[in-house]
């Protein structure tokens, strides 16, 4: 462990003083993203807001087609049994899951939107506070 400053050492005969100290706990030294969001006021451009969902709705879309694509190959080729079966039932699997992830990405951006307006007044209530209480 690192040696403290002379600054921060404390003094044994002062209980207090054990209060002042830095938590070294591992919940203080991981910073979740909802909490880094609250504090900074920094804007963001809209390719890191909405990121996330475009890249969920992208691979969801692809898996989509390439369900659409295999279950259409089971139907349309003349194949064995054991393959035709198989595509069978790969081909839906990916269709679902694919329109599953595409679905979860478009309902995504309207819950990004609402906690965007929600962030918005709650800046406008903090200034608006901070205006009359520092009167």
């Amino acid at each position: 462990m690192e040696a403290l400053p002379k600054d921060l050492e404390i003094d044994e005969r002062s209980p207090e003083s054990k209060d002042l100290l830095p938590s070294q706990t591992a919940s203080s030294l991981c910073i979740s993203s909802r909490s880094e969001s609250v504090w900074t006021t920094t804007p963001r451009s809209n390719w890191e807001i909405y990121r996330k969902p475009i890249i969920i709705m992208s691979v969801g879309g692809a898996i989509l087609l390439f369900g659409v694509v295999i279950t259409c190959l089971a139907y349309i080729l003349d194949l064995g049994d054991k393959s035709k079966t198989s595509l069978k039932m790969v081909g839906p699997a990916f269709l679902s899951l694919g329109l599953m992830m595409l679905v979860c990405g478009l309902v995504w951006v309207p819950i990004i939107k609402k906690k965007q307006k929600q962030r918005q007044k709650s800046v406008f209530f903090q200034n608006l506070k901070s205006f009359f209480l520092n009167r």
